[in-house]
């Protein structure tokens, strides 16, 4: 009988060892290790071309026209991370000279590459990576004045507004700049607020464009009458006792961007 006991032990000792030695084996091909994926990234400093002020996609950037140009070239936009790509020069076209109290509609932004027309707009980017915010202004240099020699030189009592704004990105997930709701221009030269980016919003590229596109009937220098896309909302009231001369008059727009963010 003791010998059949210390048996049984036995045996059950050399199972219980190869048990615990299949367990070591399992644990030793289960191991797990971490890595990582890593990316960094600099702020931008190169250029950001003009998009389509209302449906941006960087990867499709658009040739605007600059009717104050010859050539029709714009302006280059400024350089680093925070910058203004473009801004449209407000054309209030060819107009009969009256008497009266008037009112001219900006013609619409027009491009060299066959895109259609669109509102006219302002465009910035901000790469810096900071998230910090920005704010962006506009100025009217001058009255408008006659480009030529002329009697009478200056628009007095002229004015600029801009209205309707609408701002446009391609970002995903990012808090928009707030526009202002209306930009009446002084051309005593002050700084008229366009749009702002509190701290934690704006960051990418933005444009903000004024109304959208009608089609209105317009006299060319020929008298002829044809029809002309124009932005209603934005606008050139000239007072009807405001002498005018047969001569084109013009102003400078200062668009002004800051890294202050909007309050």
């Amino acid at each position: 009988m003791k010998t059949t006991k210390t048996f049984s032990v036995l045996a059950l000792s050399v199972l219980a060892l190869t048990s615990l030695g299949s367990q070591v084996f399992a644990d030793d091909t289960g191991a797990t290790y971490d890595s990582k994926g890593m990316v960094q990234f600099i702020p931008s400093t190169d250029p950001t071309d003009p998009v389509d002020p209302t449906n941006p996609d960087p990867s499709n950037p658009v040739k605007p026209i600059d009717p104050s140009d010859p050539n029709g070239e714009p302006e280059p936009g400024t350089k680093g991370p925070l910058s203004i790509d473009y801004a449209s020069t407000l054309d209030f076209g060819l107009n009969e000279i009256s008497n009266h109290d008037e009112t001219y509609f900006a013609r619409a932004q027009h491009y060299s590459d066959g895109t259609k027309d669109t509102p006219n707009f302002v465009q910035i980017s901000d790469n810096r990576g900071t998230n910090s915010g920005w704010t962006l202004t506009v100025a009217e240099k001058g009255q408008l004045t006659a480009t030529t020699d002329t009697l009478n030189k200056v628009l007095t009592g002229s004015e600029i507004k801009l209205t309707l704004p609408t701002v446009n990105s391609n970002a995903v997930g990012v808090t928009a700049p707030d526009p202002a709701a209306t930009i009446t221009l002084n051309p005593d030269g002050s700084q008229a607020l366009v749009m702002a980016a509190k701290s934690g919003a704006g960051a990418g590229t933005w444009s903000d464009h004024w109304g959208s596109i009608e089609s209105v009937p317009t006299t060319d220098a020929d008298g002829n009458t044809k029809n002309e896309n124009v932005t209603k909302a934005v606008t050139l009231t000239v007072p009807g006792s405001t002498p005018k001369d047969a001569v084109k008059y013009q102003t400078t727009l200062n668009w002004v961007l800051t890294d202050t963010p909007a309050n």
